[in-house]
């Protein structure tokens, strides 16, 4: 039995401004990617919706997946990534705390069985 890591993760409280700057977002993907050694198969896909809207993101990795929403309008910002083999934590919490002045995270693991 093999398993792969999924986290999900929900950041409230957070600035509206940094949540619609998509160079930020973009930061949080490289820097993710970076960290935890994750291998994109392309450019990432990025959407940011007008006006006061936020952004949606989405990286396809030979791992499986990254995405992210940010609702500047509530202050939220949601966070996956799937991994199918297990990865080292990262600090969610203290870099979306950093990032975009989050006031909580929750961050849930769960194992995810592949075969």
């Amino acid at each position: 039995m093999t398993s792969g890591c999924e986290w999900v993760v929900d950041a409230t409280g957070c600035d509206p401004a940094a949540l619609a700057s998509l160079p930020a977002l973009e930061r949080l993907f490289q820097d993710m990617v970076s960290a935890l050694d994750l291998h994109p198969v392309g450019p990432a896909c990025w959407h940011q919706f007008p006006g006061p809207g936020g952004v949606t993101g989405l990286s396809l990795l030979a791992e499986s997946h990254l995405a992210v929403h940010t609702f500047p309008e509530h202050g939220t910002l949601t966070l996956n990534l799937f991994c199918c083999r297990p990865r080292p934590a990262w600090g969610f919490e203290a870099e979306l705390a950093r990032r975009f002045h989050a006031a909580s995270v929750e961050v849930r693991m769960l194992e995810r069985k592949i075969a």
